[in-house]
């Protein structure tokens, strides 16, 4: 599909936030996108990731033909060499040693289609996703609890609720639209109190009215506490216990240990702020517990989801506005994935393995062969790779080299595999590399079907624009597979609307309000209906033809008995604690303004320039400890590998906690893959591996010297320790560090760089100091190069990103001193969507814009996405402080001396 002109509605490809976006086009080209004012998840807004969407769709990076074995061919030839590869590994080991391994960036139909073929006509139930990696845990305490995977909150409740709990939430970086509406919230209505619950001190406490800064690992004793509290003090609503519940008096037996005094010890909280929160949630009705990563991320994540739960139901908070259990999805479609079986445990549309839902899906899909019982997960799936048990695993979407737990085994793992088949839209990633087949699949623009946020709310994404190359949407791909395998008559789809009707009439199929999931009002959509289809909430069938906004208010629950389960959870820490060889803690998550593995926000400039490089965040205690400085290189070791990182100060850590985020790839550094520490410890009912407790050891790295090279190549140099790159507007900088005692020679490194260039050097013996410029033929800029034995020697970012081909006349050779006189100085950057620095904010607040309005008004930071409010914030009352402790002393200055 390519529209030539005007606005196309579609949804961000990002969070689970869903947000509806609008494209501009004129006459093809894509020249901007905003918000979708009409839509209900955002209502106009957009993180800035969301608002440079289209600063990511360049073709370079695309995979653009299918290859084998890296040789380009036809897509008859690379599609018939996936079908008989598959097929002559199922006609010698069986289905099961076929895989799928697929993502919540997949849409729905996509899903839809690869899940029917591997399923249902193969045999085999080896499908899992990366949703495994983020929701799974979640998928588990709600469907122990209510019998369905479902969500029963929506985001306006996130409104109206009386107390708000973030658990193991950086809201304010990992879903920054829903954190401006509960910010919103809670200036129009200032008695609504928020309670933030994380070991760190994240950017989600700077509207906290209580931080709960537990010890890692620890909610299960907090939430069993809680539910202690709740018996002991009278708070149980015995009457919707009585009626709509079951497991009560176990429950509270295994929570009768976690009594205050407990809690407090395992926890280290003080009684009084353990007390502040209980009676919060206790004497309020109207209560949100929103819990993502931190809970779900554990071995123990599915006892913690429902240990959050079981207190909601003593005390029924749910079923009405404001209140509930809200698990909060990491990505855009993981919802969606598991809508139609995008798990091993489950076989499509909210059924599962037992013996009448395969009868029943069998004779849906017209198929004999469908798979009857449940397959491997994600981390079981490679080890059976790793066994031999799995010959063949197609996957589609994502990048399991990096974001698998213990990434080395993996990548040792693809290399063993007898087929590796990838579907990819990048060209080069980790997991590519393993690749003996690589098909090129649509991205972001080129897409057409349905993804469903952490709301349950259906939206369309729209194609607006042709594929690039040879790219072809995923489900077609899978579709001309499962044709070349025997299953034509069963995969014969004109376009996405036919996958998603038949999606829709699967969940109505037999199903009587048996399962709660239903689209079934779907089942005879239009192409055209299918094309102007509104965001809508499932269930959406004969009873609620219009949707529905929240779940469970008649109390009728999906488990055998139709009553809620409280569910009995003893509470314990994670097994893997630090010891003499590894005394830290690792805790890993997300940064604001990238995702994943940067496969896309890479490639926007401006994402990198709020946090250009990986790191270890470290409290300046250990900092000083160790009399290592800001961005000095620090290796970080586990059991499983090492890498190295620059170091970060971060005083809201404890002092043997340790935080690297997960973003960076063997594409964008050496040695920064965190993935490559973290322990194969998953939670024995969801599978999910544990993500944010791995002991670890950290050390200074010594560096003989630092390089900056600003250069319009893309390579890897692999003759140094460690680098990073980030890409700028029209080029590429990196940073290489390299180890003591190795020889490293500019000039010759220059020659290979760039040798048709002129160079003009300048060395300084006395301090170790080199800077090079190369030269065009036309007097341009083709790469500068700075080297020194101390990392602050080297030029600051503010302007060294907007050097590359500029022209260099004589009044510019002071660059070669590592600064530009004639551009002002920004500092670190704050405001990401207006490339706003500290520099210019801190000087802003000395000349009077004392409040975020204020600074807005002048600067315009804090005014679109709202992701820098919380900088901007502590920047201000830095200078308060600052401001307050001079004139008690006598003198008043700025802040930035």
């Amino acid at each position: 599909m390519s529209v030539n002109s005007g606005c196309i509605k579609t949804t961000c490809p990002y969070c689970g936030v869903g947000c509806g976006v609008s494209v501009q086009l004129d006459k093809h080209a894509v020249i901007g996108v905003k918000g979708l004012e009409s839509h209900p998840a955002n209502f106009g807004k957009l993180c800035v990731k969301g608002s440079a969407l289209h600063e990511t769709l360049d073709p370079g990076t695309r995979l653009l033909f299918p290859k084998i074995n890296g040789e380009r061919v036809s897509w008859d030839s690379a599609l018939d060499k996936t079908a008989k590869g598959l097929q002559e590994i199922i006609n010698k080991h069986g289905p099961q040693s076929v895989a799928f391994y697929l993502s919540g960036q997949l849409l729905t139909e996509d899903h839809y289609v690869a899940n029917k073929l591997l399923k249902g006509f193969i045999g085999s139930s080896n499908l899992d996703t990366n949703s495994r990696l983020c929701m799974a845990s979640a998928v588990v305490g709600y469907k122990r609890a209510f019998g369905a995977d479902v969500v029963p909150c929506s985001y306006e409740d996130l409104e109206s609720c009386e107390v708000l709990l973030l658990i193991g939430s950086n809201a304010a970086w990992t879903h920054p639209i829903l954190y401006q509406r509960m910010q919103e919230a809670k200036k129009n209505r200032p008695g609504m109190k928020v309670v933030v619950i994380d070991p760190r001190v994240t950017a989600s406490c700077d509207m906290a009215d209580l931080h709960l800064k537990l010890k890692p690992g620890s909610d299960a004793f907090l939430f069993n506490g809680l539910q202690n509290f709740i018996a002991t003090n009278g708070y149980i609503d015995k009457s919707f216990v009585e009626n709509h519940c079951e497991g009560l008096e176990e429950s509270l037996a295994t929570s009768d240990t976690c009594d205050l005094n407990t809690v407090v010890k395992v926890c280290a909280l003080s009684i009084d702020e353990l007390l502040e929160f209980y009676r919060l949630f206790t004497e309020h009705s109207k209560v949100i517990s929103f819990y993502s990563q931190g809970i779900n991320q554990s071995a123990t994540g599915s006892d913690k989801c429902n240990a959050i739960i079981n207190c909601h139901l003593l005390t029924k908070k749910l079923g009405q506005p404001g209140m509930g259990p809200f698990s909060v999805t990491g990505q855009p479609n993981a919802m969606g994935g598991r809508e139609v079986g995008g798990l091993a445990n489950q076989l499509a549309a909210h059924m599962s393995y037992l013996p009448e839902d395969i009868d029943r899906v069998g004779r849906f899909w017209h198929s004999n062969n469908v798979a009857s019982r449940e397959g491997y997960k994600a981390v079981e799936m490679f080890d059976a790779i790793d066994r031999g048990e799995i010959k063949a695993i197609w996957i589609m979407a994502t990048n399991p080299a990096v974001s698998l737990p213990d990434s080395n085994s993996i990548q040792r793992i693809l290399d063993k595999c007898e087929l590796v088949i990838v579907s990819d839209c990048v060209e080069h990633t980790d997991t590519n590399a393993f690749a003996d087949i690589l098909l090129p699949a649509c991205g972001w623009g080129e897409k057409d079907g349905t993804v469903t946020n952490s709301e349950r709310r259906i939206s369309r994404q729209r194609a607006f624009m042709a594929p690039v190359g040879e790219a072809r949407p995923d489900w077609q791909i899978i579709s001309e597979v499962a044709v070349r395998m025997g299953f034509g008559k069963a995969f014969h789809y004109e376009n996405p609307k036919d996958i998603f009707v038949e999606h829709a009439r699967l969940s109505g199929f037999e199903n009587n309000g048996s399962r709660l999931f239903d689209i079934s009002a779907f089942e005879n959509l239009s192409a055209q209906e299918y094309e102007d289809l509104e965001p809508i909430q499932w269930p959406v069938n004969q009873t609620n033809p219009g949707g529905s906004f929240r779940l469970f208010e008649d109390y009728r629950f999906y488990t055998l008995s139709k009553k809620a389960q409280i569910v009995p959870i003893s509470a314990s820490l994670p097994e893997h604690i630090t010891s003499a060889g590894f005394p830290y803690l690792l805790n890993t998550g997300r940064l604001r303004d990238q995702w994943h593995t940067m496969t896309r926000t890479g490639l926007a400039a401006r994402l990198a320039l709020h946090s250009k490089t990986p790191f270890v965040a470290i409290n300046p205690v250990l900092a000083e400890s160790m009399t290592a400085k800001p961005g000095e290189l620090l290796e970080i070791e586990s059991r499983n590998g090492k890498i190295l990182l620059p170091l970060k100060i971060d005083s809201g850590l404890g002092e043997n906690e340790i935080f690297v985020p997960i973003h960076w790839s063997n594409q964008f550094s050496a040695k920064a893959k965190v993935s490559a520490l973290i322990d194969k410890r998953v939670d024995k009912y969801s599978g999910q591996p544990e993500s944010k407790f791995q002991a670890v050891s950290v050390k200074p790295k010594p560096i003989g010297n630092w390089v900056l090279l600003l250069t319009e190549q893309d390579f890897v140099p692999d003759f140094c320790s460690y680098w990073h790159k980030c890409i700028l507007s029209n080029g590429y900088e990196y940073l290489l560090a390299i180890e003591k005692h190795k020889h490293f020679d500019l000039s010759e490194f220059l020659q290979k760089l760039s040798p048709d260039s002129d160079l003009v050097e300048f060395h300084d013996s006395e301090m170790a100091d080199s800077r090079a410029l190369c030269i065009s033929r036309q007097g341009n800029l083709d790469a500068a190069i700075f080297m020194s034995d101390t990392l602050c020697c080297l030029p600051a970012d503010h302007w060294r990103g907007l050097l590359l081909g500029k022209k260099v006349s004589e009044i510019s050779w002071h660059l070669l001193s590592g600064r530009d006189i004639n551009l002002p100085a920004v500092g670190n950057l704050i405001c990401s969507c207006f490339e706003v620095g500290e520099v210019q904010i801190v000087d802003a607040i000395n000349k009077g814009a004392c409040s975020v309005e204020e600074l807005g008004l002048r600067l315009k930071c804090g005014t679109n996405c709202g992701s820098c409010i919380p900088e901007l914030k502590q920047l201000i009352q830095t200078f308060n402080m600052t401001h307050d402790q001079k004139v008690g002393s006598g003198s008043v200055s700025d802040i930035s001396n």
